[in-house]
């Protein structure tokens, strides 16, 4: 331990963490740009600076660690002026435009600026060229609003492993994107939005699809359906101020209906769907290779994040088959939507518009790829994050706070509690060894309140293995088998278990992939900033959201019983593998 003293007030601290670290233990806030927790700081913004006593200059308060004796001061006059100068010669090359800015009233630079007091700059600089790059599904780059703050190129290199964005050039001619000034749909991107999560301001958004749904709900040729994902209800309300955790799910019902939704359906009842679909494969791929002994692409990796199949099809195409050929969630709603649904309603796959609410911007990729038209139309006609749908609450002039709780349509809209689940890391392994395991013995999990603990939490790799017995007869070849499944999120920790496997340290049968930090929870779409306090609390909303449901299990859900009863028939039959899996592309590494 070391002893401090911040502001003149003594403070006992863990030996060796950063001054800022220290100064949040003191209750002590001080402004960061390029700081990210959990990677490693390089003090380049320059405004977390503070006053050591006994040094030269001022340092920077996210790199330096703290000493047995330090004396710091955070707010000294000297400190004040630092910050005040650095922020004035960031804003006057800062093509901002706030008042028309995506980020405005949620800009970390806007903010800064405003508690340090800043009414006018004192320098007269050339503005940033802007380069707008709106080459992708998922994401836009405008490089005029960019403060070099190098931010997503550390959540793109480090976190996530993919290497689209590396700042270059030096000095004021720093541009910070892809190499050789390409733009993102030139290189190998994978539109998991991370980028566009951590970016303090406007400089990297997602793709608005907002105008694109008011124009379906005022065409009076369309019927506009709209699905939400399980993460959205866990972090909208932060969107009205509502605290990181808090559960909207029926507020988020009723503003949808307000905004001239006439149906609202739920995500999660196609979440329960693909764990019957999912489990299904996974069982028979066992069979395959315990009972009739021939070659079977193992482990079996998830399918439902985007991002993780896009990292696959550059990155690590000799693994393709190990993939689930189920779609994700959000792709099977939009096949039955236009199908199944359709033919209840009795309209025409394209009468019928489907707006997606996700926490994901690679959900806008994967809804236009060509694969996902198996309902004769688009499956997925326009794909929201949840910081858009809050916009979109916001023109409406709805008082969200105010809002009593509705509840989903029910012929696609009621799910279990294992449709929740999937919002977490963690979640989706969990939920499919719930219907698997019961199944295989005729008997529920053996974990208390039927999470698997092992599998739970932020690790960024977790394992767990469990032994089969007292199986059914038709199962009975799994009788004494141990399975063993592995759970990873963030893509730089897919490739660590990746590298397991292919080196022969580790064995699985299933593995569960997503793409961001945390899960869906943690989506390039949620509010910012993400940090692992907010998905912590996000995560213990989700599981409280399922513990307290009646139905905790896919395939106890009885409209996924009614799907297959009516029109699917059998999970891996006919009718399910033309609408509801698919199959996944080579592609080049750039």
């Amino acid at each position: 331990m070391a002893a401090i003293t911040i502001n003149n007030t003594p403070l006992t601290v863990p030996d060796n963490i950063s001054i800022l670290a220290a100064a949040k233990l003191a209750g002590v806030r001080i402004p960061t740009l390029c700081f990210l927790e959990g990677l490693d700081a390089i003090g380049a913004c320059r405004i977390c600076v503070v006053e050591v006593e006994g040094a030269k200059n001022l340092v920077a308060s996210c790199s330096v660690p703290v000493t047995d004796g330090m004396k710091i001061k955070t707010n000294s006059g000297r400190v004040r002026e630092a910050r005040r100068t650095v922020m004035e010669l960031l804003l006057s090359e800062h093509d901002g435009d706030c008042q028309t800015c995506e980020r405005n009233e949620d800009c970390e630079l806007q903010k800064i600026a405003s508690d340090l007091g800043i009414k006018s700059v004192r320098y007269e600089g050339q503005k940033t060229a802007a380069h707008l790059d709106t080459s992708t599904p998922g994401i836009v780059r405008n490089n005029g609003k960019c403060i070099k703050c190098r931010r997503c190129v550390a959540v793109c290199n480090i976190t996530q492993r993919v290497g689209a964005l590396f700042p270059q050039a030096r000095g004021f001619k720093t541009v910070i994107g892809p190499a050789f000034d390409s733009d993102l749909a030139g290189v190998t991107c994978v539109q998991c939005g991370q980028c566009a999560a951590v970016c303090p301001v406007g400089a990297i958004v997602e793709q608005s699809h907002v105008q694109r749904v008011w124009d379906a709900l005022e065409n009076p040729k369309k019927t506009v359906v709209v699905q939400t994902a399980p993460a959205v209800r866990a972090a909208l309300g932060e969107c009205f101020g509502f605290e990181p955790g808090t559960l909207v799910t029926g507020k988020m019902v009723s503003a949808l209906r307000r905004l001239g939704f006439a149906t609202v359906f739920d995500t999660n009842f196609t979440a329960d769907l693909t764990i019957i679909e999912e489990g299904t494969e996974l069982l028979t791929r066992l069979k395959t290779a315990i009972l009739d002994k021939e070659p079977v692409a193992l482990p079996q990796f998830t399918s439902c994040s985007p991002g993780w199949i896009k990292f696959v099809e550059h990155f690590y195409p000799e693994l393709i088959p190990n993939l689930s050929t189920c779609k994700s969630p959000q792709q099977m709603f939009g096949a039955l939507a236009k199908t199944y649904w359709a033919q209840k309603v009795g309209k025409k796959p394209e009468e019928i518009f489907v707006v997606s609410v996700m926490p994901c911007t690679a959900k806008k990729f994967e809804a236009q790829r060509p694969e996902m038209n198996d309902s004769g139309a688009q499956d997925v006609d326009a794909v929201l994050t949840t910081r858009e749908l809050g916009r979109m609450i916001k023109q409406a002039g709805i008082d969200f706070a105010a809002l009593p709780d509705d509840n989903f349509d029910r012929v696609m809209g009621v799910s279990s509690g294992a449709g929740d689940i999937f919002a977490n890391t963690g979640g989706v392994m969990e939920a499919a060894l719930r219907t698997a395991y019961e199944i295989v013995t005729g008997r529920p999990l053996p974990f208390d309140k039927l999470h698997v603990e092992p599998i739970a939490g932020l690790e960024g790799i977790k394992e767990a293995q469990l032994t089969i017995t007292g199986t059914v007869p038709e199962w009975s070849f799994l009788e004494n088998v141990t399975l063993s499944v592995a759970v990873s999120h963030g893509l730089g920790n897919a490739e660590k278990v990746i590298e397991r496997i292919t080196t022969g340290k580790a064995s699985y049968h299933f593995v569960e992939i997503m793409t961001c930090p945390g899960g869906c929870i943690g989506g390039g779409g949620q509010p910012r900033l993400t940090d692992d306090a907010k998905r912590k609390q996000r995560i213990k909303a989700i599981y409280k959201e399922d513990e307290n449901k009646k139905l905790r299990k896919s395939h106890d859900n009885p409209k996924i019983k009614q799907v297959y009863g009516e029109f699917l028939k059998i999970p891996l039959g006919e009718k399910s593998h033309h609408l509801l899996h698919t199959t996944y592309t080579v592609r080049e590494r750039v």
